[in-house]
C-alpha cells in the first residue's frame, strides 16, 4: 500500500508491519539453522533381514615431508633432495553387533567415517504382524547428500534424470570412526 508523500501509517497499521517484518526475520533465521546436507561416499554397505555382523572397511592415511635444495655455479646447477613418507594402515574390522536392515559406512568429507543401520520400519496399511513392515529405502549409488542431527543421519539421493526428484531414509548413526593421524 504506498502512501501519499507526507502522511503517517495508523497505530494499528505500524504495529501491523513491524510483527510482519519480525515474523519474516524469525522465519528467515529459522531457516539458518536448519542442517546443512553435506556430500558423502558410501564406502561400504551391507543388507539383510536376518541378524549379520557387520566389517567397517579398512583406509589409509599417508603424509609426506620433503625438501630439495639447488645451488649454480657458473654454467651447471646442483641439486639434491629428500623425502619422507609415513602411512597409517587401519586394516578391515568387524563390528561386534548383530544388525538386521541395511548398513553403511559414510565416508565424510573431513575423513571420518559414520556406521548407520536403518531396520525396516512398521507400517500400519498391511495385513498381519509380518506384513505391518516396509524395508528401508537405500541408494543404489555410492555418492550421497546427508543431513545429520542427534544421533540420526538422513540421507537423500537422485531418483530422476533431470535431478530434481530425490528419495530419503533416515538412518541411526552406530559409531563415528575419527580420522587417523598419521605418526611424525
Amino acid at each position: 500500500m504506498a502512501l501519499p508523500p507526507g502522511q503517517m501509517l495508523s497505530f494499528p497499521m505500524r504495529k501491523f508491519s513491524f510483527y510482519a517484518l519480525a515474523s519474516l526475520g524469525l522465519c528467515a533465521s529459522l531457516h539458518a539453522f536448519e542442517n546443512p546436507r553435506v556430500d558423502v561416499k558410501i564406502a561400504n554397505r551391507q543388507n539383510n533381514e536376518t541378524d549379520y555382523t557387520y566389517q567397517v572397511p579398512g583406509h589409509a592415511s599417508s603424509q609426506t615431508n620433503d625438501s630439495a635444495s639447488c645451488y649454480s655455479s657458473g654454467n651447471s646447477a646442483h641439486c639434491s633432495g629428500s623425502g619422507i613418507t609415513n602411512t597409517t594402515v587401519t586394516a578391515p574390522h568387524d563390528v561386534l553387533m548383530h544388525l538386521t536392515g541395511a548398513t553403511f559406512t559414510l565416508l565424510l568429507q573431513d575423513g571420518r567415517m559414520a556406521v548407520v543401520n536403518c531396520e525396516s520400519k512398521f507400517q500400519e496399511r498391511f495385513a498381519g504382524r509380518a506384513g505391518n513392515r516396509r524395508s528401508c529405502r537405500i541408494p543404489l549409488m555410492d555418492d550421497v547428500q546427508a543431513e545429520f542431527k542427534g544421533n540420526s543421519a538422513k540421507l537423500f539421493w537422485v531418483v530422476s534424470l533431470d535431478g530434481k526428484k530425490t528419495e530419503s531414509e533416515t538412518y541411526k548413526i552406530l559409531a563415528v570412526i575419527p580420522k587417523l593421524q598419521s605418526q611424525p
